[in-house]
């Protein structure tokens, strides 16, 4: 499909600066745009690539102000970066979806199939399990008995969700997710291990995006909970009876220990870990690598481990990176003390 300037700025409610007319039929990078293509400007550090794009249309912020002539059409708008996701929204909605059920996937007699269901080959759907309207099953999907899934999801290759779990509308599961397998829980014995039977779910609410071979654990007892628009990144492990508040993001290689509460609006960067038994308060932000032992009020911006404030954080590291010369520095201290205290003896 193509679509002109005129129409996309009428769309997102930005402002025209050149030809109303110049049309696009597909998205690229502002580094590598071509002819015919839309691209976006929100980084200052990809300002540069703006005067020598060969795309028809660029997204920019109202207060970018060109330093010389570009030779494409701008549209000026709020926030570049959002509009951009408004219009691959719309791209992916304009897509054909495909329906019906393949030959060689297997559906229980028992389920309860939706409305224009897509369920590829080799998908299944056990005793007892619901697929709502318009969702999408791609290939080797396992859908365990009495589970349920809701309308308009999608769930990518090789996704499982184990017996009895739900998970809600419109969301999104990619490839590898597992939804509901046992939570860790074993009991040390004189003979070794023994294993308690998880015997919760997994509860997924609406407008949740997991990302491939993520992980969230069914609950001992009771239910594992992720809560509306929660977005959660490539391997991510959510551990039994947890509970994630909504609208929380967290990065890839996030690992949280059982039986914590996070609050809404959190977001958590890359390898953030997160003990067990704990309470994490809402729109708290915490860096990289951050290890957290223990509980955290709400509105917190924290980093390191244990986590503290990003200033303090950085100066520790700045005197962590002194500490050897700091130690000779402190043994020669030693020394000359010593031969003080023996030249203050001898008189």
């Amino acid at each position: 499909m193509e679509f002109s300037a005129k129409q996309i700025a009428a769309f997102i409610q930005g402002e025209i600066v050149g030809d109303e007319n110049a049309t696009v039929h597909t998205f690229a990078k502002i580094e590598e745009g071509i002819s015919g293509a839309i691209s976006f400007l929100s980084n200052p550090k990809y300002a540069p690539y703006i005067y020598e794009t060969k795309a028809s249309i660029v997204l920019v912020n109202k207060d970018f102000v060109p330093e010389k002539e570009i030779h494409t059409t701008l549209i000026k708008v709020d926030n570049a970066y959002e509009s951009l996701a408004k219009l691959l929204t719309l791209y992916e909605q304009s897509k054909p979806k495909q329906t019906g059920i393949s030959p060689l996937a297997f559906v229980a007699e028992s389920a309860q199939i939706g409305k224009d269901v897509y369920i590829a080959p080799f998908a299944c759907v056990g005793e007892h399990a619901c697929v709502g309207d318009r969702t999408s099953l791609h290939p080797h999907v396992s859908i365990g008995a009495g589970a349920k899934v809701g309308e308009d999801c999608t769930l990518y290759p090789h996704v499982t969700v184990y017996h009895d779990c739900r998970v809600g509308n419109r969301c999104i599961l990619h490839a590898g997710c597992v939804i509901g397998a046992d939570g860790f829980g074993f009991a040390p014995t004189p003979q070794g291990y023994e294993k308690i039977p998880q015997i919760g779910i997994a509860l997924i609410e609406d407008d949740v995006e997991i990302g491939a071979n993520t992980c969230v654990d069914r609950a001992t007892m009771g239910a594992t909970i992720v809560h509306s628009g929660v977005k959660l990144d490539n391997l991510i492990q959510i551990a039994h009876n947890d509970e994630i508040g909504s609208h929380t993001v967290m990065a890839s290689q996030v690992g949280i220990a059982g039986s914590t509460k996070v609050g809404e609006w959190c977001m958590f960067g890359g390898q953030v870990g997160i003990a067990g038994h704990i309470h994490i308060g809402d729109k708290v932000n915490l860096g990289a690598q951050s290890g957290v032992p223990g509980k955290i009020k709400e509105g917190q911006q924290l980093i390191g481990t244990p986590p503290m404030e990003p200033k303090a954080y950085f100066k520790s590291q700045a005197v962590f990176r002194r500490l050897p010369d700091m130690y000779s520095e402190l043994n020669s201290l030693r020394k000359e003390v010593e031969e003080l205290k023996k030249k203050l003896a001898d008189h």
